[in-house]
């Protein structure tokens, strides 16, 4: 069995965060672990607040996991604060992973923010050459390139730009387009698009951090990146296609869809 590390803030509510993560790595039949950077007091509707996690104990978490257990993939998603960023990266500096998706988490579903502002550049310096793939919405790219991303030429310079910044393979998704939701995958070589139908819910609490954490295990599994992403997009579709109406706002994707008595 494959041992996937995620560490990102927790989601009270289950449909985010760690709590998300771990649901898509069993759903992928691999072994979770988890590393909480954060505290995230939030339910479908709102976040209540944030406590952040004091640097010594983020490395001292990703000690106890390095130390003892082997690690096949590494999915990194809210980093709140550039003192956060800077444990995590010394650590994955030291241990050296394979196969880090990083999904650089910067608002919540319902609209706030979950990363300082005066973050983002400490994200460019320090996390994004470690990704292996790097996992940014329509806004997210906005805000690392500081530039309007309206057109497909557009999420194609950006994802050459955010590239050089070091990433591997950079992924825009398409959920904040219009029409069907295209993702753009650049290699440094050559674009992959990914499209599926378009899926008229409210029910998408936690999709991003279900997409990247689907990416890492199917890496895991030995798929190349392409195919990874692919298969992630598929698995997220279905689990949108069976989301459960589960509290008074956004509710959460359906993590088991497959699984007699889950379905919607």
């Amino acid at each position: 069995m494959k041992n996937l590390l995620t560490i990102a803030g927790s989601d009270c509510s289950g449909g985010a965060g760690l709590q998300a993560d771990l649901k898509t790595f069993a759903a992928h039949g691999v072994y979770g672990m988890s590393v909480v950077v954060s505290v995230v007091a939030e339910n479908t509707s709102r976040v209540l607040s944030v406590c952040d996690m004091a640097p010594s104990v983020i490395r001292d978490q990703m000690d106890a996991v390095f130390e003892d257990i082997r690690v096949d993939g590494v999915k990194v998603g809210m980093l709140s604060g550039s003192e956060q960023m800077r444990a995590v990266a010394e650590k994955l500096r030291q241990y050296r992973p394979r196969g880090i998706v990083l999904d650089p988490v910067m608002v919540a579903k319902g609209g706030s923010a979950l990363m300082h502002p005066d973050a983002l550049q400490t994200m460019k310096e320090e996390m994004l050459p470690l990704a292996e793939v790097l996992t940014p919405n329509l806004p997210e790219a906005e805000a690392l390139t500081g530039k309007k991303i309206e057109t497909l030429e557009d999420r194609r310079r950006a994802s050459v730009e955010i590239h050089r910044m070091g990433v591997k393979n950079v992924l825009i998704k398409g959920g904040h387009l219009s029409g069907e939701a295209e993702d753009l995958l650049y290699d440094g070589t050559e674009y992959y698009t990914f499209t599926h139908k378009r899926i008229e819910t409210k029910n998408t609490h936690g999709t991003g951090c279900t997409l990247s954490s689907a990416i890492a295990a199917d890496l895991a599994l030995g798929m190349e990146v392409p195919e990874a992403v692919r298969a992630a997009k598929e698995y997220v579709t279905r689990a949108i296609e069976h989301a459960l109406p589960i509290g008074k706002g956004h509710g959460p994707t359906n993590h088991f869809y497959f699984m007699k008595g889950v379905q919607q």
